[in-house]
């Protein structure tokens, strides 16, 4: 029962799997193209221009406002961009082209492309009056149309998969914050989604609870197919996870590069001025 971009598969302890996850396909996943968006005079993405190749696992860093969690937004069509074009595995997200013209998108259209995305946010949302398999799987049943029996199943994997296959029949209320941002994690896969999207997802959870959630996203970025774009406090976590990390700030990325590169030698001065405040707080 699992899909390509969710299947986790056996790796020797100890091995790095940083070789094995680069980018196969020169066509980006994700494209913005002159992406622009305001709030009254409050620029948060200016004429934005990024990729994103398909499997490639960035993490998104840069201080408060630089625009990283309105990236996320565009892509989840939770925030309508003012200007410029977003493409998600070569299909337009944000218009449609009909006969040579262009049209904005409608419902239809942004419900078929936003299925390939799927999102993990800070503060869980998950159903309070759902049980925790059913906050995983009434998605795929009913946006997908999955079976309900198959669902099942699929949502007892993904739920063993996160280290809580013994809390099917829990409610969020009986959870840690850390178990609640698993489930949303198995929530999220459960739709088998090309894309996901990570947004400060321990920036909620008590300090304790915050490595249970990393390990699963790091078996994620080590053991799947999927592109991954995680907008992220933890720098060390950036490190290991990270094929390239992207550094934001006044909307625009300010400078990218191999996470070797970005924490030891990086270029901009703004860059050098926000890593030097985080890694020594």
């Amino acid at each position: 029962m699992t899909h390509s971009g969710t299947a986790l598969r056996a790796e020797p302890s100890g091995a790095t799997a940083t070789a094995d996850r680069r980018p196969q396909d020169p066509r980006p996943m994700v494209r913005f193209e002159k992406v622009r968006k305001a709030y009254g005079d409050l620029v948060v993405l200016d004429d934005l221009d990024f990729e994103v190749a398909e499997n490639e696992k960035i993490a998104i860093i840069g201080p408060s406002g630089s625009g990283k969690t309105t990236i996320l937004r565009v892509l989840m069509t939770l925030v309508k961009p003012d200007a410029g074009h977003v493409f998600v595995d070569g299909q337009p997200l944000w218009h449609r082209e009909v006969n040579g013209r262009e049209l904005p998108a409608d419902e239809r259209h942004l419900r078929q492309v936003r299925g390939d995305i799927g999102m993990v946010f800070q503060h869980f949302n998950l159903f309070p009056n759902m049980s925790v398999l059913r906050n995983v799987t009434e998605a795929p049943v009913h946006v997908k149309r999955m079976p309900r029996a198959e669902a099942y199943d699929r949502g007892r994997e993904l739920l063993d998969m996160v280290g809580l296959g013994d809390k099917l029949d829990m409610f969020p209320a009986q959870l840690s914050g850390g178990q609640k941002q698993r489930v949303a994690i198995a929530r999220a896969l459960a739709m088998e989604p090309k894309v996901m999207l990570f947004d400060e997802v321990t920036s909620a959870l008590d300090p304790e609870l915050v490595g249970e959630v990393l390990g699963i996203l790091r078996r994620l970025a080590r053991d799947t197919q999927m592109t991954m774009l995680i907008v992220t406090h933890e720098m060390g976590f950036a490190r290991d996870v990270a094929d390239r990390v992207v550094f934001f700030d006044q909307g625009r990325v300010a400078e990218e590069g191999p996470p070797s590169k970005i924490f030891t030698e990086p270029d901009n001065p703004r860059t050098q001025e926000f890593l030097r405040a985080v890694l020594d707080h």
